[in-house]
């Protein structure tokens, strides 16, 4: 009886999507849920999430009680938009500098795996001033293209708008006063 009351509580969190929706993937960005389909794993039938990553055309399959722990969520509100802008804005002092390029890396990287649009705006903010003093090493020109990608298009998908508008949003943000 514990057990299906808990399985009750823990369903009743899990974050639903319907055929249609937009959600986000860690790491890969804004895709579309194709279908929710049923598959046999292990023996055992199990429901998963078809998911296609509008960018690159990617199908990633979520176990749909899976979603919370792989990071899939709803794409930003349009209100939340400007606290992402506000992330950007808020300079950090001396940007990591004194950590090795590498060490700076995997931190990115960490980020860019939460998922959170707020943790990609700082890896994207922190890379963007970086580089304006020094050149960027191999991996953090990719981490910032990547950080750029996927902030870029989920806010142009919250918004509705094209890409080169929230592009040149955000760098009228690193602008001077």
């Amino acid at each position: 009886m514990k057990k299906k009351v808990k399985e009750q509580i823990t369903k009743k969190k899990v974050q639903k999507f319907q055929v249609g929706d937009l959600a986000v993937y860690p790491a890969h960005g804004v895709g579309r849920i194709e279908a929710i389909e049923t598959r046999v794993v292990g023996g055992e039938e199990h429901d998963f999430y078809i998911m296609k990553v509008l960018d690159n055309d990617m199908v990633i399959m979520i176990p749909t009680w899976n979603v919370e722990s792989v990071g899939l969520r709803n794409v930003i509100s349009e209100k939340e938009i400007f606290l992402v802008y506000d992330v950007m804005k808020k300079k950090r002092d001396a940007v990591a500098d004194n950590q090795t390029w590498n060490r700076r890396y995997r931190e990115y990287m960490d980020k860019i795996k939460t998922g959170s649009l707020y943790e990609v705006a700082e890896v994207f903010r922190d890379l963007f001033l970086l580089k304006l003093t020094k050149d960027l090493s191999f991996g953090e020109r990719k981490l910032y293209d990547t950080a750029q990608g996927l902030l870029v298009r989920e806010l142009s998908t919250a918004r509705d708008t094209d890409e080169n508008t929230i592009l040149s949003e955000i760098e009228l943000l690193f602008e001077a006063p």
